[in-house]
């Protein structure tokens, strides 16, 4: 999901599926894009209400991108994953012609692809090694996030994972930190992350297979994600798969398949709110919240 104001919002979804509102969702606008029918889309990045990205996630040639410049009327197919053993995870974009691409490790490094016209052109970039059995997880294009100009983190998980890899320098140059998150498993690990500022984040996941176990499902950094620990309060309640930081209220939110929660003191403590099962989250602006979850749902923050 992508919440480009306060009444655009784009979201995508199994079956070559996209959407779109123009109207705070009152009413939405959905298309099977051609030839897509059989795709997964994990993400949808979009620009305003006419131009947006679509990737989606698969083995080999499943994992695929495309682009629409009218709305969503026409979907012009801009890259397909041409590695066997590839699967695209995440997809943004810093402006409208750079962006960056991730996928799980091909030949023992991740695959990071950018561009700089708008996905017409793609460049692999060298990273440090993946670890044995370490991944990404496409469940809510968050695992990968970009800030500012230049600047680029993407958390892994698996059973070496658990990692956060930072770029700075638009994905030239990368280091890799440690975090206390659960990596367990190969469901396990860092599913999202978010910045309030330059300096501080917070990371959740925990194991997908487990939605109502909260055990290392958090970490937060103070120094931009060099470090990251684990807050001695409460942790959200459960495995989360998104999590987004709401300027106006200065709040955090984390959603996942056994609902969501609220921090209010930097990713610290954690309340829960809500016992709906979401996947993905994006905040408009300064205040609108927009969830979408299985089965169709999407859903707008209330706020009391």
């Amino acid at each position: 999901m992508d919440a480009v104001s306060q009444t655009v919002v784009w979201a995508s979804g199994a079956g070559g599926t996209c959407l779109r509102t123009l109207d705070g969702g009152a009413t939405w606008h959905a298309v099977v894009v051609l030839g897509a029918g059989d795709l997964d889309f994990r993400s949808v990045r979009a620009l305003d209400s006419r131009t947006a990205w679509l990737m989606s996630s698969g083995p080999g040639a499943k994992s695929r991108l495309y682009r629409t410049a009218d709305g969503g009327a026409h979907w012009s197919p801009l890259y397909t994953n041409p590695d066997a053993g590839g699967f695209f995870d995440a997809l943004a974009f810093w402006d409208a012609r750079r962006g960056i691409l991730l996928g799980d490790p091909v030949d023992g490094q991740f695959v990071v692809l950018t561009t700089g016209d708008g996905g017409q052109t793609w460049q692999r970039r060298k990273l440090p090694a993946a670890l044995p059995n370490e991944g990404a997880f496409a469940a809510s294009n968050s695992c990968l996030l970009v800030r500012g100009k230049r600047e680029v983190w993407f958390g892994t998980g698996g059973p070496s994972g658990a990692r956060v890899f930072h770029s700075s320098n638009g994905g030239q140059d990368w280091d890799v930190a440690e975090t206390p998150l659960r990596h367990d498993s190969a469901g396990a690990g860092i599913f999202s992350l978010a910045f309030a500022d330059p300096l501080h984040g917070v990371a959740v996941g925990g194991d997908y297979g487990k939605p109502g176990d909260g055990s290392g499902n958090l970490a937060v950094t103070s120094d931009g994600g060099r470090t990251w620990a684990e807050p001695a309060d409460a942790h959200p309640n459960g495995y989360r798969s998104a999590v987004a930081f709401v300027p106006r209220h200065k709040l955090w939110i984390a959603v996942g398949t056994s609902g969501s929660d609220v921090s209010r003191d930097g990713g610290r403590g954690w309340t829960r709110f809500d016992s709906g099962a979401y996947n993905a989250i994006s905040v408009s602006g300064n205040e609108a919240v927009w969830a979408v979850g299985p089965g169709g749902r999407i859903a707008r923050l209330q706020w009391p």
